[in-house]
């Protein structure tokens, strides 16, 4: 038989930790010697392995006490589902230490190179820097959040960029910019976008993100924010759109 000291060093942890155990009622009290100690015996130090090895897993105090009165078999269930749960978990962690890496090397996602060599193209047709950034940022935060969808958005802007009538379009969405927002090309861009729009897609349903993504808002309202021309601009189209 030992005491409480001796079985938190043989185990590895703290004697406070036991005690917590035992009010909880995860580890049954034991008996104690003539003098008042409490005296472990080797069942107990198996217990309390076991209670650490979840505990350490993750599992909740709660579940880890509903478990001991668990059968063989419902235990054996118990431990394959927390093991699967920990898979899930690495997988996340594996992921979130990938973006850590990339984000040390100083890039936030991975992009194919198609999407550099579109912001060049951007360059040369004469968009801003401002704009570029704007783009590089945006696709940044699509192929973070999306990558599953992002490659089909960049695929369709990109082809519509390769239409010179479209792209004049988007140089004349760069450009107003500065413009005031009650300047009437700001009325006319709005419904030549919204004509072109209409062109294009038809009947069919604008590519875009699933309805329940944060994302386009996120994006459309950092691009209205940083010029009032735009953010009527944006107005404007939605409206047109709707009709």
């Amino acid at each position: 038989m030992i005491t409480i000291g001796q079985l938190a060093r043989y185990v590895g942890v703290s004697i406070k930790t036991i005690r917590v155990y035992h009010d909880k009622g995860l580890l049954p009290e034991p008996d104690r010697d003539a003098s008042g100690y409490r005296r472990y015996g080797a069942s107990d130090a198996i217990d309390l392995i076991k209670i650490r090895t979840l505990a350490e897993a993750g599992v909740p105090l709660a579940r880890i006490r509903d478990l001991r009165s668990a059968t063989d078999e419902e235990f054996q269930r118990a431990l394959r589902e927390i093991d699967a749960e920990l898979d899930s978990r690495i997988r996340g962690l594996r992921s979130t230490q990938g973006r850590l890496r990339q984000l040390a090397a100083g890039r936030l996602a991975p992009q194919p190179t198609e999407v550099g060599a579109y912001l060049k193209d951007l360059a040369r047709w004469g968009f801003t820097p401002r704009w570029v950034d704007l783009q590089r940022d945006l696709w940044i935060l699509v192929f973070a959040t999306h990558p599953d969808r992002a490659i089909t958005l960049f695929d369709d802007q990109a082809d519509s960029l390769a239409d010179p009538g479209l792209r004049q379009l988007f140089l004349d969405y760069d450009h107003a910019h500065d413009l005031d927002a009650e300047d009437p090309r700001i009325d006319d861009l709005a419904h030549r976008i919204t004509e072109a729009t209409r062109e294009r897609y038809g009947l069919r349903e604008l590519p875009g993100l699933d309805a329940a993504s944060e994302i386009p808002g996120l994006i459309q309202g950092t691009v209205n924010a940083s010029s009032p021309a735009w953010r009527r601009l944006d107005t404007l189209i939605r409206a047109r759109l709707d009709e």
